[in-house]
C-alpha cells in the first residue's frame, strides 16, 4: 500500500538519491542501461532498495517487518519516496512498485504476487534486451547484480558447449548465446523456461538452436554425468535454500555447495570453466571445493558500480588442477 503522508525529513532522501544518480550519472550514459540500483539502504532511517526500470522504479522494505503500530512510519517512508523519486528521477507514483523483501522459505520468491499481471515489458541493456514484470513476483524476472557478468559471457562464450542451471529467466544464457556459444538451459519452472525462450527471440537469437529443459537440477546433473556429457563453460547460480515439491531433496546452498560443485565439474571439458555465485549472506566456500579445484574468486570484479559497497554476491571461476 502506497502512502499519501509526507514528511519534512524528505530533503535527506531526495539529496541521497540526486547524490547517487550523479554518480551513476557516466556510467549508465555510457552503458546505456536503463535498469539498475539507485539506492541501498543508504540512510538508516530508510531501509529500502529502490531498483530503476526505465519509466518504473521498484522499492523494496527491507529490514525487519513493520508491525501494525508501525504502519503509520510506512506510510511516512512510501511518501517520501515517491517525493524524492518523482522530482529526481520523474518516476510518478503510479509507475513506483512497493514490495516487502521479508526472510522467506523455500520458493516463496518464485511464487506469484499477482498471478494476473501480464504487464511485462522491455528494458535495454546493450547489447541485450529482457523481459522483466514488475507486478507478478517479488524479482522482476532480471537480476541486476549479474550485469558484468553477462557481459563477460557475450565476449567469452564464442564456439562454446554452454550450460546454464538453475538458469531462471535466461538473462545468462542470452548472454552466452549472444556470444557465440550453443546454450543448454535448465530450471525446474517451465514459466521461467517460457520466458527465457521469450528472451532469446528478443534478441533474435533462435531458441531452436540451443536447449531448454526442465528438471530437478541435482538429478539431471547425476543424468548427464552417466551419459558422459561435457561443457566447455557452466553457469551455476543457484537459490539460497529452496524446497520445490519439484525436487525430490530440499537445497541449501551452504550445506550442499560441495556436492552441487562437485556433480557440475563432473561435466566440464578439460580447459573448462565453472562460473559459481550465490547470494547467500556471509557464505564461505568450503574447503574440499579449494583443495580439489583451481578456484579464482571474481566477486569484486563480477558486482557492478551501482552496488557500490554492498557484498551483493560471491562468485568464483573454478576449473579443473
Amino acid at each position: 500500500m502506497k502512502g499519501n503522508t509526507v514528511s519534512s525529513d524528505h530533503t535527506a532522501l531526495k539529496n541521497r538519491l540526486i547524490k547517487n544518480q550523479k554518480k551513476l550519472k557516466s556510467y549508465l550514459g555510457k552503458n546505456q542501461i536503463e535498469a539498475y540500483r539507485l539506492y541501498n539502504k543508504d540512510i538508516p532511517e530508510y531501509p529500502y532498495l529502490i531498483d530503476i526500470y526505465g519509466k518504473h522504479a521498484v522499492i523494496y522494505e527491507q529490514g525487519k517487518k513493520l508491525q501494525d503500530e508501525d504502519q503509520n512510519l510506512r506510510e511516512i517512508h512510501q511518501g517520501n519516496i515517491e517525493m524524492a523519486l518523482t522530482e529526481v528521477i520523474g518516476i510518478e507514483p503510479a509507475l513506483q512498485h512497493f514490495k516487502i523483501r521479508e526472510k522467506q522459505k523455500g520458493n516463496e520468491q518464485y511464487r506469484p504476487l499477482d498471478p494476473r499481471s501480464q504487464d511485462f515489458f522491455v528494458v535495454n541493456e546493450p547489447p541485450f534486451k529482457f523481459l522483466v514484470n514488475l507486478e507478478r513476483y517479488l524479482d522482476t524476472g532480471l537480476f541486476l547484480d549479474h550485469r558484468p557478468l553477462r557481459q563477460f559471457l557475450v565476449n567469452n562464450s564464442q564456439g562454446k558447449k554452454v550450460l546454464n542451471l538453475f538458469c531462471y529467466t535466461g538473462s545468462l544464457s542470452v548472454a552466452a548465446a549472444k556470444g557465440g556459444g550453443i546454450v543448454t538451459s535448465i530450471d525446474m519452472s517451465n514459466t521461467y523456461l517460457d520466458w527465457a525462450y521469450e528472451n532469446f527471440l528478443l534478441n533474435e537469437l533462435d531458441p531452436k538452436q540451443h536447449v531448454f529443459y526442465q528438471a530437478d537440477v541435482l538429478k539431471e546433473l547425476l543424468i548427464r554425468k552417466e551419459n558422459n556429457e561435457l561443457f566447455d563453460l557452466i553457469i551455476l547460480d543457484p537459490p539460497s535454500f529452496s524446497n520445490s515439491k519439484r525436487m525430490e531433496e530440499d537445497l541449501d546452498i551452504e550445506r550442499d555447495h560441495p556436492l552441487l560443485i562437485r556433480d557440475s565439474m563432473a561435466l566440464l571439458a578439460p580447459g573448462g570453466t565453472l562460473y559459481f555465485s550465490t547470494n547467500k549472506r556471509k557464505f564461505e566456500l568450503h574447503n574440499v571445493i579449494t583443495q580439489h579445484y583451481k578456484v579464482k574468486e571474481i566477486s569484486q570484479w563480477s558486482i557492478p558500480q551501482d552496488f557500490h559497497q554492498t557484498n551483493i554476491h560471491r562468485a568464483f571461476a573454478i576449473e579443473r588442477r
